[in-house]
């Protein structure tokens, strides 16, 4: 079975900028959850591994 692949146009009256603007927001939004969790892992790994040297 041949896989189909989508195609999507949408009419947008605004400017490139506006749109690249708009659509950054939205994935900024989208991932916020995701990028504050992998934050504190890493600062949690910092943390760990500040501990460590101090020994």
């Amino acid at each position: 079975m041949k896989k189909q692949k989508l195609n999507y146009r949408f009419h947008n009256p605004n400017t490139a900028e506006v749109t690249a603007d708009y659509i950054l927001k939205v994935f900024i939004e989208v991932n916020a959850k995701k990028v504050e969790r992998v934050m504190q892992e890493v600062a949690g790994r910092s943390l760990e591994e500040d501990k460590q040297v101090e020994k």
